[in-house]
């Protein structure tokens, strides 16, 4: 397994990729097309294509920070899923020795419990801070996450980091102004 990044939306996988990124996520968790295109060319940002051999396999968009890694997105291409690909795609993250940040929904039905299971399955731990995820569209309000990382539990001080790096660089540019 591989990844390979998107620096641009020129990219001949971009289309299918963002087509992924729709059917995988609830609206109001997804970017804007512009806000999208527009952090493609940020440094700290890393849109990734999963390949298993040449097959696209799924995709997971990351920032990169010296001090962390966080994962806005990751999906599997639907076919593929419970196949372990998405638990590989989060081993080569995880192998960039950083800690890494991640958020999902509460815990409060089946599916959103079978997420947390699996990432705790793949080393993560839940962090019991009360995190707001800002809004991705205007006239939505942020919704309630909890934070999960790898390899341990973060403090205090690294998820208000975390958080203010959230609030001002991830989401600067989330509205179309």
């Amino acid at each position: 397994m591989k990844i390979e990044y998107i620096t641009n939306s020129n990219h001949d996988m971009f289309e299918k990729a963002m087509n992924l990124y729709k059917n995988s996520f609830p609206e109001f968790e997804q970017r804007e097309l512009f806000s999208q295109k527009k952090i493609l060319s940020d440094k700290e940002y890393h849109f990734g294509l999963i390949y298993d051999e040449n097959v696209f396999s799924g995709l997971v968009l990351y920032w990169e920070t010296d001090k962390f890694i966080y994962i806005e997105h990751l999906c599997i291409v639907p076919e593929l899923r419970g196949k372990n690909y998405g638990t590989n795609a989060l081993s080569l993250v995880c192998k960039m020795n950083k800690t890494v940040i991640l958020e999902i929904d509460p815990p409060v039905d089946t599916v959103s419990e079978k997420r947390l299971h699996f990432y705790k399955k793949c080393g993560f731990v839940k962090n019991d801070f009360k995190h707001i995820h800002p809004p991705y569209h205007r006239g939505n309000y942020g919704h309630s996450l909890v934070i999960m990382t790898y390899p341990q539990q973060i403090t205090q001080n690294e998820y208000d980091y975390f958080n203010k790096y959230l609030e001002e660089k991830i989401m600067k540019n989330a509205f179309n102004s």
